[in-house]
């Protein structure tokens, strides 16, 4: 039976459950990164940019094979079914992954945040403390992960959604390691930071319980819907981690870091998928 049966279906449950299971994953894996920040309060710059690299490449890799792939797919499926082209089942699913980086865009644009490195962007920020700041951050980098573990269960392919949650679990790790150090850096006590970059991945579980449901209850909206995460997830990629890893002058690093994290994800979606 397929996802779209309704939300309220067997189905649609379990497909919710496991989407939540790989939400709560990502998470733990980005609290559980936090944790070698208890012996340091330093992270070189050429080893953080290296890891963000590294992440990148796993992001990167995950919306290729993850979810540009299979939306392809499903919207060629649905072409064949109702005698569309497959043209136009291509563009679709272009225009839903402009619509995910356009909608990261807008929420970028509007909503006040702080980089690391490059500082405060959107809105007027003064009247919000920088704690606040940070969880905007946080918030537009990891919803879009979450987005993507769900439509990608939806999809009723097990094992390109595990495929897919393994590499935001594995990119995850570092991640709450780079964001606790950069907090003690910028002033944070350590106690403080573990717990802000332990809670940055709680959006996770709730960005994958929307995407699932929303996909599960509407299966016509799946190819829009892988379209859509891979778009923001790129929008992510190319506006926030790439420049960040690349402004301290250790570019070489971080294209190495993305290299290797770009091959890590292509061999796991083939073993796994």
């Amino acid at each position: 039976m397929r996802p779209g049966t309704g939300s309220g279906s067997g189905q649609g449950r379990s497909v919710i459950v496991m989407a939540l299971e790989a939400g709560l994953l990502a998470a733990a894996a980005t609290a559980f990164g936090t944790l070698p920040a208890l012996g340091t309060h330093r992270l070189s710059a050429r080893g953080q940019d290296a890891l963000m690299g590294f992440g990148a490449g796993v992001m990167l890799a995950a919306c290729s094979f993850s979810l540009i792939v299979p939306g392809l797919e499903a919207a060629r499926a649905h072409a064949t079914a109702t005698g569309a082209t497959a043209t136009g089942a291509a563009a679709q699913v272009a225009l839903a992954v402009l619509l995910g980086a356009w909608a990261l865009m807008a929420l970028d644009r509007w909503l006040p945040h702080e980089h690391f490195i490059k500082g405060r962007e959107g809105m007027d920020p003064t009247r919000l403390r920088r704690t606040t700041l940070f969880v905007i951050a946080v918030t537009l980098h990891n919803l879009p992960e979450g987005l993507a573990m769900g439509v990608a269960f939806a999809a009723n392919d097990p094992l390109a959604a595990a495929s897919l949650s393994l590499a935001i679990a594995i990119q995850d790790l570092p991640e709450g390691f780079v964001i606790a150090v950069a907090l003690m850096g910028v002033g944070y006590s350590r106690r403080k930071a573990l717990l802000l970059g332990a809670a940055s991945g709680l959006v996770e579980p709730v960005g994958a319980v929307l995407g699932a449901w929303v996909v599960s209850a509407w299966p016509l909206l799946l190819p829009w819907g892988l379209g859509f995460a891979a778009g923001a997830m790129l929008f992510v990629i190319s506006h926030e981690i790439i420049p960040e890893s690349h402004r301290k002058g250790h570019e070489r690093w971080a294209t190495q870091g993305l290299m290797l994290g770009f091959a890590l994800m292509m061999v796991l979606d083939t073993a796994l998928g």
